[in-house]
C-alpha cells in the first residue's frame, strides 16, 4: 500500500513544489499546492530523509489559492504556479531568492529587493517550442506523465502564436523541436530543429517566415526572414529595436526586459566616463543601452548568430567593439580593465574559469544576470570567496505563473 500522511505545508521550494515535515522531521515535497495549507498526499518518491508525494485531497486552502484557467494544469509541466494568485507568486520568488542565497550561497544578511511585477502576467511569451509526442503530435514535457504531451491551449504564449500552433500541421519524422515567435509588428518566424542536415519541404498558407535549425545551433531560412524585430522599452521611455534570428536567443517578455535593462543601467551607476564589458552579450540588448551611458563598451558573445545579429542592432553605436568566442577563451586577451563588467550567463552560470578571472580583475563592480538561482547562488559562493560581496539583488518575474525568476545582482570587490 502506498504511504498515505496529513501535512501543514510551510514553505515555498525552489521548483515550484510547497514543502511540509512528517512527524520524523522529513521533508515532503508536494506540487500544486501552497504554504499554510493542510493536505493529505500520497507518497510517490521516498529518499529517506526526503520524499515527494501527490497531492490527495486539499483539507484547508490557502487564502492565495487561485483558479488555474488552463485545462492542461496539472498534468502539463510549462508551468506550475497558477493554481497562485499572481501577488503571491511575486512574493514566494522573492522567499525562494532569499533561500537559495542562504542554502547554497551560505548568504544571510542579503537585501533582496521585491519581485519587479510583469505587466503582462498573461500572454506574454513572444516565444514558444514544442516537442515531438511519441504519437508525434506536438506538445509539451509533463513531469506527471514523463513524455511529452499533446496540448491545445496556452495561456502563456501570445495568442498570434496560439492560432499559429493550432494552425500548424507537421508530419515530417525528423523534427526534434518547433519554436514559434513573434515580432514587435506580428511578424511571425517558425523555427525547425531537426535531426539531420537535409532542408523539410515546406507549404505554407500565410505569411510567415521558417528557419531550420541545424544541429550546430546556426539557422538558415527556407521562407522569408531568418529573423523577427523585437523592441525593448529602457528608462525614460528610450526605446530600440533588436533583431533576432532564429538561432539567437531573446527574453520572452519584451516588458520585463525593459525592466532588466533598467535595473542593469541601475546598478551599473555610469556617469559616461566608463569602459563596460558586456560578457554573454547576446544580440546587444544590454550592450545598446549601456553604450548610450559609457565611454565605451566591450561585447562578448560565442554564437555566431547572435553575433550577426549584434552587429546589426549596434551599428548606429561607434562606441562598442564585438569579440566572438566564449568568455573564457576572449577575457584573458584584453590589456584594458574594464571599470564595470555585466554577465548574463545561461542557466548553467559561470565557470569557475571565469569565477577566477573576475576575482584577479578585483573590479569595482560586477552585475550578474540570472535566470537560475540556485547556479546563482553557487556562483556566488565562489565570488565571495574570490573577494566579491553581494550589496543587493532585484528579482524580476520574467515568467509569471511559474517558480522562475530572473534576478539582477550587484557585487563589489572588497580586498
Amino acid at each position: 500500500m502506498p504511504e498515505t500522511l496529513t501535512l501543514k505545508l510551510t514553505d515555498m521550494a525552489n521548483g515550484g513544489d510547497a514543502l511540509g515535515r512528517d512527524e520524523d522531521g522529513r521533508v515532503i515535497f508536494v506540487p500544486y499546492t501552497i504554504p499554510g495549507e493542510k493536505v493529505r498526499v500520497e507518497i510517490t518518491e521516498d529518499k529517506e530523509r526526503f520524499a515527494h508525494g501527490r497531492l490527495l485531497e486539499l483539507l484547508e486552502a490557502a487564502p492565495e489559492r487561485a483558479e488555474p484557467r488552463c485545462p492542461h494544469f496539472g498534468v502539463c509541466g510549462a508551468c506550475q504556479w497558477q493554481h497562485i494568485s499572481y501577488e503571491a507568486q511575486l512574493r514566494y520568488k522573492r522567499e525562494i531568492v532569499r533561500d537559495q542565497l542562504a542554502r547554497i550561497g551560505g548568504m544571510e544578511a542579503v537585501t533582496v529587493r521585491e519581485t519587479l511585477p510583469n505587466p503582462e502576467p498573461w500572454a506574454y511569451s513572444i516565444d514558444v517550442s514544442f516537442s515531438r509526442t511519441p504519437e508525434g503530435e506536438l506538445g509539451f514535457w509533463s513531469p506527471f506523465l514523463e513524455q511529452v504531451m499533446p496540448i491545445e491551449i496556452c495561456h502563456l504564449i501570445r495568442p498570434q502564436l496560439l492560432e499559429l500552433f493550432q494552425d500548424t500541421d507537421l508530419t515530417f519524422p525528423e523534427l526534434r523541436r518547433l519554436t514559434l515567435r513573434v515580432g514587435d509588428d506580428q511578424a511571425l518566424l517558425m523555427a525547425l530543429e531537426v535531426e539531420g542536415l537535409e532542408p523539410p519541404e515546406l507549404a505554407t498558407d500565410f505569411p510567415i517566415s521558417v528557419a531550420v535549425v541545424l544541429p550546430d545551433g546556426t539557422a538558415a531560412n527556407l521562407v522569408g526572414d531568418n529573423f523577427l524585430v523585437q523592441q525593448v522599452e529602457g528608462p525614460y521611455g528610450e526605446t530600440r529595436d533588436f533583431r533576432v534570428s532564429a538561432g539567437s536567443f531573446f527574453y520572452p517578455s519584451p516588458p520585463a526586459t525593459g525592466k532588466l535593462v533598467e535595473t542593469v543601467l541601475q546598478y551599473a551607476s555610469l556617469q559616461g566616463g566608463e569602459t563596460v564589458l558586456d560578457g554573454y552579450c547576446g544580440v546587444g540588448t544590454l550592450s545598446a543601452f549601456l553604450a548610450g551611458r559609457a565611454a565605451s563598451v566591450l561585447g562578448i558573445e560565442a554564437a555566431p548568430d547572435a553575433v550577426e545579429d549584434a552587429a546589426v542592432n549596434l551599428d548606429d553605436l561607434d562606441n562598442v567593439t564585438l569579440y566572438q568566442g566564449a568568455l573564457e577563451e576572449v577575457l584573458p586577451e584584453f590589456t584594458t580593465r574594464p571599470d564595470v563588467m555585466v554577465v548574463d550567463p545561461p542557466p548553467e552560470g559561470l565557470s569557475r574559469d571565469v569565477v577566477a578571472m573576475l576575482g584577479g580583475a578585483g573590479l569595482d563592480r560586477v552585475i550578474y544576470v540570472s535566470s537560475d538561482v540556485a547556479t546563482l547562488a553557487r556562483d556566488g559562493r565562489q565570488l565571495r570567496q574570490e573577494g566579491y560581496r553581494l550589496a543587493e539583488i532585484q528579482p524580476i518575474d520574467m515568467l509569471p505563473q511559474t517558480y522562475q525568476v530572473l534576478t539582477v545582482s550587484l557585487w563589489r570587490f572588497e580586498e
